[in-house]
C-alpha cells in the first residue's frame, strides 16, 4: 500500500457537531478528483472549536473553515488549483460560505526513501 498519500485537517466551529462526516466525505471528494487519490486512501480529521476555543478573521462566522492537506510535492500547479476549487465547492454546497474557506497546502518531497521538510 502506498505511503505518499495526503494527510488532512478540518479545522471548523461547532456548527458542524453531527455533520463531521459529511466534512470529511466532501473534502475527501475534493482530493478524490482533483488530485486523484486513491479511494482507499483516508487520512482525513476533523477538530471542531467553540468560539471560546479559536479567533477566526475578522468578519468570519463561526463556519470559517480551515482545510490543511500535507502532501508530497510533484502534483501540477492546475491539479492544486482543482484541488482549491474542489474543496471551496464541496464545503459550500454544506454552508460553508465561500469567502470562509481556507486552504493550506503543505507540500513536502522525498529524497530517496526520506521525507525532507
Amino acid at each position: 500500500m502506498e505511503q505518499n498519500m495526503p494527510s488532512t485537517r478540518i479545522v471548523t466551529g461547532d456548527w458542524a457537531r453531527g455533520r463531521e462526516r459529511d466534512l470529511i466525505d466532501a473534502v475527501h471528494s475534493a482530493l478524490l478528483s482533483a488530485i486523484r487519490i486513491p479511494d482507499w486512501d483516508r487520512d482525513i480529521v476533523i477538530d471542531l472549536y467553540d468560539s471560546e476555543q479559536r479567533i477566526v478573521p475578522t468578519g468570519s462566522s463561526e463556519r470559517y473553515t480551515r482545510v490543511e492537506i500535507e502532501l508530497f510535492s510533484g502534483r501540477s500547479t492546475e491539479a492544486k488549483r482543482e484541488l482549491y476549487r474542489t474543496v471551496v465547492q464541496n464545503l459550500v454546497v454544506l454552508g460553508v460560505p465561500e469567502t470562509e474557506i481556507k486552504t493550506i497546502l503543505i507540500e513536502s518531497r522525498i529524497q530517496g526513501r526520506r521525507l525532507i521538510q
